[in-house]
Order: C-alpha cells, then sequence, then structure tokens
C-alpha cells in the first residue's frame, strides 16, 4: 500500500483519539477504586496514554513531509465523521438527561460506553477498518456487563472498590489503547496504508 499523507494523518489522529479516551475511561476505573493503588495506578494510566500521544503525533509530523492529496472522496469521509460524531454527543446528552431524570444516574456510565461503542461501528465502515468493529463490540460487551454485575462493591482486602466502574472503566481503557496500538503497528509494518483505512 502506498504511504499516503492523508493516510499517516489520519492514523496520528485516531492513535491520539485512542490514547486521550483510553486514558478518561481509566479515570473512571480509578474512580471505581476509590483510593486503592494510589498512585501508581493513575501513573501507569497516563504512562501508557503519553506513548500513545506521542506515537500519534509521530505520524502526523510525518505526514507534514508528504504532499496534499485533497479529493471529493476524502470531503466526503470528513462530512459523515462530522455527521458520526455529532450524532454520538447527542446521544450521550440525551442519556444523560433521561437518566438523570428519571433518577438513573448510575446507569449513565454504562449507557455511554455503549453509545460509544456503537460509534464505531458506522466509522469501520467508513474508514473500511474491520478492526474498529471489534473495538466497538468490545467496548459495548464490557458495558452490558457491568450493569448485569451484581454487587457493584466488592472488597479487596480491606478496601471497598466499586467493581462496576473499576471493570467499566479500566475495561474501556484497554480496548481503546489497544486498538491504538494496533493502528500504531499496522501503519509502521506497512499495512493499511491508504486513505480509506486511515482514522
Amino acid at each position: 500500500m502506498m504511504q499516503t499523507k492523508e493516510a499517516y494523518r489520519g492514523t496520528g489522529m485516531g492513535i491520539i483519539f485512542m490514547a486521550f479516551f483510553g486514558t478518561m475511561w481509566a479515570g473512571v476505573g480509578v474512580m471505581g477504586l476509590q483510593g486503592w493503588g494510589f498512585p501508581y495506578v493513575e501513573l501507569i494510566a497516563i504512562l501508557v496514554g503519553l506513548i500513545l500521544v506521542i506515537g500519534g503525533l509521530s505520524f502526523i509530523f510525518a505526514a507534514q513531509k508528504m504532499p496534499n492529496q485533497a479529493s471529493a472522496h476524502l470531503k466526503r469521509i470528513h462530512f459523515w465523521f462530522n455527521i458520526v460524531f455529532i450524532a454520538e454527543a447527542l446521544l450521550i446528552w440525551a442519556a444523560i438527561a433521561i437518566c438523570n431524570a428519571t433518577d438513573q444516574a448510575e446507569l449513565i456510565p454504562g449507557i455511554i460506553a455503549i453509545i460509544v461503542g456503537i460509534h464505531f461501528l458506522p466509522l469501520a465502515a467508513l474508514f473500511k477498518i474491520k478492526l474498529y468493529y471489534v473495538t466497538g463490540v468490545m467496548i459495548c460487551l464490557v458495558a452490558l456487563l457491568t450493569l448485569l454485575l451484581d454487587p457493584s462493591t466488592v472488597m479487596l482486602g480491606n478496601h471497598q472498590i466499586t467493581a462496576k466502574l473499576s471493570l467499566l472503566g479500566f475495561g474501556c481503557a484497554l480496548i481503546l489503547w489497544t486498538t491504538g496500538i494496533t493502528l500504531w503497528l499496522r501503519v509502521k509494518n506497512g499495512k493499511g496504508l491508504d486513505v480509506n483505512r486511515s482514522l
């Protein structure tokens, strides 16, 4: 596959996306631990996120040295990406509003994760990246598992943790980080380097 500017830039942005939101979900997992493992768990999460951000930036910087390849095809991809992103944001806003109005605020993290997982499915079709189907389905499965999990709190030694939040947060973080690392390695190995396979 040809190493295009759009593929490198798109992959870099995708890796940074996975790094940022993966670390945010790790923060949810840390909240569930309620102080257990502090500060080591937090530092590990931040370190993983930083490594991925650096990797993503390296692709973006490399893309600056490549020729532009503007096309109607790229504009269509960007348009539909924005539509998916806006739809995701609106659904999350609606879910939060409904859960708060019905006194079901504890369901918010799980429902948000399901929405995030579902949003990967149209992106997989848009960018021709089968990996995103796996990412989306796995996030949805983790979210459903945590919504069904009982009890919501468990004892870890003498420390009580919120198991649902920890499982959801760290589960989603690991899925997103793994997706980012996979994108990184695919491009480094010369695979998937065309505009239809970049984010």
